[in-house]
């Protein structure tokens, strides 16, 4: 089985306070790759399929990606991370201009801050390596 997504769209409205857009299961997917490059070396129980078992570990999983497609939605970013780099985008015959000076952490991943914080909190970030 595959990993199940860390959070639904009814999360997603939860943590907004505004109904999810069309596309949230899309965004969510997204938002959730992005919580896991940030989580690289992160440390937690999962079962078989690579979901977290703990209650809490889940939650924050939810909250990060919720956080993180709230930040791209406010940045004008639709999940492909091109909303944060360009000051303009038009497609036919493509068109980009104003770079901006955002740079991903070294995660790799332009992770919202609300995101951090939430992974901080339960202990997932910074990751560590164990030898083992």
């Amino acid at each position: 089985m595959a990993r199940q997504p860390y959070a639904t769209p009814e999360a997603l409205t939860a943590w907004t306070g505004h109904p999810a857009p069309a596309d949230a299961e899309r965004l969510l997917a997204r938002a959730g790759e992005d919580i896991d490059s940030a989580l690289l070396t992160a440390v937690y129980a999962a079962d078989e399929d690579g979901d977290p078992t703990d209650p809490e570990v889940r939650a924050a999983l939810s909250d990060a990606t919720c956080a993180q497609v709230e930040y791209q939605l406010a940045a004008g970013d639709d999940g492909t991370g091109a909303g944060g780099r360009w000051d303009s985008v038009s497609i036919g015959p493509v068109s980009l201009s104003g770079r901006s000076s955002t740079t991903a952490e070294t995660s790799g991943v332009d992770l919202a801050p609300r995101a951090d914080r939430a992974l901080r909190r339960a202990g997932l970030t910074p990751g560590r390596v164990i030898a083992w």
